[in-house]
């Protein structure tokens, strides 16, 4: 039968992370969410309503919530 039945196997993925191609798709996850968290958290405490909707509902892969972070958030005077 050889391989024509498991697609996984004959994928550029499957060699390149060396088990499994979905490997790196959690910690990705778990870096975005701490990231978007992070962003929506610090538009809604300064007022960045449209930031905030932003934010909210544009799934960026955590470049989005990066941008707002160190771009436009507010800079503490103290």
């Amino acid at each position: 039968m050889g391989n024509y039945f498991y697609p996984m196997y004959n994928s550029m993925f499957y060699w390149m992370s060396g088990w499994n191609p979905f490997i790196w798709l959690a910690p990705l996850a778990l870096i975005d969410l701490i990231l978007k968290g992070f962003a929506l958290w610090k538009a809604g405490r300064n007022n960045h309503l449209y930031w905030f909707i932003a934010l909210l509902f544009i799934n960026s892969l955590g470049i989005l919530p990066l941008i707002y972070l160190v771009f436009f958030e507010k800079k503490n005077k103290k």
